[in-house]
């Protein structure tokens, strides 16, 4: 059997060839590792990255990948604010803009004698 040269770099086109060869069954990720000295992560992280990207390109309006990380930078920035105002809200002193307990037992005892 012919030793295949050595790849000094993973360009996109090599990898989506090595992962359509996975998907076929023509190898496995174990004997892709070994054969081209990789580690099954890198592998199975090339087909986790190729399988968020099958979606798209087959959705019928494809989004470009800037607009798809802009998305996803939107959606983090939404996420990082609610969490800094829930962190807020639980640094808040308890009676600071509400009122405080000894208000609604005023309240309470005021209602009481009323009725």
């Amino acid at each position: 059997m012919m030793q295949e040269p050595e790849i000094k770099r993973w360009t996109a086109k090599r990898k989506a060839e090595l992962i359509k060869q996975v998907y076929r069954g023509q190898t496995t990720i174990p004997e892709a590792a070994r054969e081209f000295d990789l580690t099954q992560a890198e592998i199975e992280s090339w087909m986790s990255d190729a399988e968020s990207g099958m979606e798209n390109a087959l959705k019928a309006n494809p989004k470009d990948i800037a607009e798809q990380y802009e998305k996803q930078l939107r959606d983090l920035k939404e996420a990082y604010g609610e969490a800094m105002l829930e962190l807020k809200f639980r640094k808040m002193p308890i009676n600071r803009g509400r009122l405080s307990c000894s208000a609604i037992s005023i309240r309470a005892t005021s209602r009481k004698a009323s009725h």
